[in-house]
């Protein structure tokens, strides 16, 4: 497994923080219907038992919210990945049909409230992954954004920069059909849905969907308090 660290900057900025490592081999293939099916159902509980004022009170989402103004970003500008999800399925914009892998990440974004990011592990730099804060003009390639100013935004470093932040992953070690290793780290800076069964279920779906195998499955917690 890729060692995560979490810097001495961002255990003062996030003191609760929780992440969950999830590695597995998996296939990623076109979304099939069943797991649409269930990210559609998803969308639609949201949809009916939040609005649009509600989803920056979810427990996860609003205490990344505090983290990046603890970081020095703001939330507004650059929302979380969490809080875009949860948007478009209240305002009735409608998600999109991608992969699997990626679909599974939306899934349980969207029911347990955390900014999930999903990297194809073999495109990882280095076996130690750092989460820092973002610096000034640091270079970073958001997958469909382009360029992102990530100064100030927690951020996720292998041995040549950035990966992942809670508003975008990097376009180098994004998810692709090719994928056959995938490193998830979900970012609970607020507990919603209990840690344990938000990594229960990951696991479950990527066995369900994705062809993994249990016994091949690699999880741990890492904590702020440790």
């Amino acid at each position: 497994m890729k060692n995560i660290i979490l810097s001495d900057e961002i255990k003062a900025c996030a003191p609760g923080l929780k992440v969950i490592q999830i590695e597995a081999e998996v296939s990623n293939t076109p979304t099939g219907d069943e797991l649409w099916t269930e990210l559609c159902e998803a969308e639609r509980e949201l949809a009916t038992s939040l609005t649009v004022p509600d989803i920056n009170r979810r427990p996860g989402i609003a205490a990344t919210r505090t983290a990046y103004k603890a970081c020095g970003k703001d939330p507004n500008r650059y929302r979380p990945s969490n809080e875009q999800l949860s948007r478009r399925a209240v305002q009735g914009k409608g998600l999109y049909r991608l992969t699997t892998l990626v679909d599974i990440i939306n899934l349980v974004s969207l029911k347990a409230g955390y900014s999930i990011g999903g990297f194809d592990a073999d495109h990882i730099e280095g076996e130690t992954v750092i989460l820092g804060i973002g610096r000034h003009e640091e270079p970073y390639c958001g997958i469909g954004r382009g360029p992102l100013n990530i100064e100030g935004l927690p951020v996720y470093r292998d041995a040549i920069g950035g990966i992942g932040t809670p508003t975008s992953d990097e376009e180098r070690t994004k998810l692709s059909e090719s994928t056959t290793h995938i490193l998830m780290l979900v970012n609970v800076y607020g507990e919603e849905m209990p840690v344990e069964q938000t990594r229960n279920w990951l696991c479950s779906l990527l066995i369900k969907y994705a062809g993994a195998q249990p016994d091949n499955i690699r999880w741990r917690i890492i904590d702020t308090a440790v």
